[in-house]
């Protein structure tokens, strides 16, 4: 795959709602062959009758021997053992993967510079290989977690990859994503469980039956009693992250709440009218569009540098539309090309590479 020659073989351990998306988006747009593997009773043969796979594995390292890129998608909890796995089949130049929700734990059970943590924010009310979707990551974020070892080339190849099924590839080191997700993944599934649980006392307590509910309460609690199987995982692993998260959200519902009780109107509308302002903001940077800039870095040859470069860009949010890898003839150094979107971005990630010690040419 590194020379463009030919297709990229594809590996999918674990062959479910997201495995399965992968497998099936790398078949329909890329052309690519796709192995897989899941001990699931009847996935395979589930698999292979809708088109996901083109060859359904006895085993793990059936799936992965001779595969460019393979993806992890085990549950969190399971993620270390079966990556550490997929790493011991794999060649010397196969990218692997995994698509974990919390990634603090992986990447520090695994040091070996093929593995690249991953997060696609993609998913569906459906499980299973049967809700399989080849546009389920049309225009997701799908974060990377690189560190100081991963290889650039490797980190290239499952960039432009992830471009090529629909994503919007974004870096991130494994702490802060961790405490990112907290915030607006984990904390909202712990909030949606409440709600619930208390519309469900009151009503019990007052001896009513459930009463027709309004789009507010449905929203916010869609994603009550998510997947117990894959969520407790979640839970645990981002626990320590997750109690930040619920402590700050009591801290600011006590201050509300004193204001509530208080009844403090002008308090009460800068609490609502601040909310709206700040949702306004997390959409507009959400929605951010803009033309598309070309950076070329000089970089020299040495373990990290890319993965540098992309953690640096990712955590201010710039996003990377694509990527290519220029190496000198004598491999002592190289070019990485970036391609940044949005209006006055390409400066901002300019100065941001500029900062790191690296030379920045715009064509």
């Amino acid at each position: 795959m590194a020379d463009g020659s030919r297709r990229p073989v594809v590996a999918v351990v674990g062959v479910g709602l997201i495995g399965g998306s992968i497998a099936l988006a790398a078949r329909e747009r890329l052309g690519a062959p796709v192995r897989g593997y899941d001990p699931g009773p009847g996935v395979l043969e589930t698999a292979l009758a809708r088109g996901v796979l083109t060859d359904a594995c006895a085993s793990v390292e059936q799936a992965v021997r001779g595969a460019d890129v393979a993806f992890v998608a085990a549950p969190v909890g399971a993620l270390p053992a079966a990556v550490g796995e997929a790493l011991s089949a794999a060649g010397e130049e196969c990218v692997v993967s995994d698509v974990g929700s919390t990634k603090r734990s992986v990447v520090a059970a695994v040091d070996d510079p093929r593995f690249i943590g991953g997060h696609p924010l993609a998913g569906a009310e459906t499980a299973g290989v049967e809700h399989a979707r080849a546009d389920l990551f049309d225009g997701a974020t799908w974060y990377l977690t690189p560190t100081a070892r991963t290889g650039g080339i490797l980190y290239e190849r499952l960039h432009r990859l992830l471009v090529d099924l629909g994503a919007h590839p974004a870096a991130l080191d494994a702490e802060t994503h961790d405490a990112l997700l907290a915030t607006v993944s984990h904390l909202p599934h712990v909030l949606a469980n409440v709600l619930v649980a208390r519309a469900a006392r009151m009503l019990s307590e007052e001896g009513e039956r459930l009463p027709a509910t309004g789009p507010s309460f449905r929203d916010a609690t869609r994603v009550a009693g998510a997947n117990t199987d894959i969520w407790r995982d979640i839970y645990l692993a981002n626990a320590d992250a997750l109690v930040d998260a619920i402590d700050d959200t009591v801290r600011r519902l006590g201050e509300v709440r004193e204001a509530f009780v208080a009844r403090d109107g002008s308090a009460v509308a800068a609490w609502n009218d601040g909310a709206r302002e700040e949702r306004r903001r997390l959409l507009e940077a959400d929605l951010a569009g803009g033309d598309v800039h070309e950076l070329r870095v000089a970089v020299p040859n040495r373990p990290g540098v890319v993965a540098e470069v992309a953690l640096a860009l990712g955590r201010a949010g710039v996003n990377i539309l694509d990527m290519a890898l220029y190496p000198a003839s004598d491999m002592s150094s190289g070019t990485i090309a970036l391609w940044v979107a949005g209006d006055g971005r390409a400066d901002e990630a300019q100065a941001l590479v500029e900062a790191l010690g690296l030379t920045v040419a715009r064509p």
